[in-house]
């Protein structure tokens, strides 16, 4: 008669000691807006829909700092949400 083969179960996290995979990159909201309004990084300066979006958002979204240069907008940086 043939005895049973025990099967052991394995504890644990296999994945114990070795480093987190990179999480993906997800697109900026700026990149976002310029890809609704289908433009290419070459057409950015030259678009008014993304020049008022951005005087609009400039405290509270990343937006290039070479566009910003280039179309004389500053960002307050003391700019504070709560008040």
């Amino acid at each position: 008669m043939a005895m049973p083969v025990a099967h052991t179960r394995k504890h644990g996290n296999p994945n114990w000691g070795r480093p987190m995979p990179p999480a993906p990159a997800l697109p900026t909201e700026f990149e976002l807006r310029a890809r609704h309004l289908q433009l290419t990084s070459e057409m950015y300066a030259s678009s008014v829909e993304l020049r008022i979006w951005c005087e609009q958002n400039r405290n509270r979204i990343y937006i290039p700092e070479w566009l910003l240069k280039e179309w004389g907008i500053t960002v307050d940086l003391g700019f504070n949400d709560a008040a």
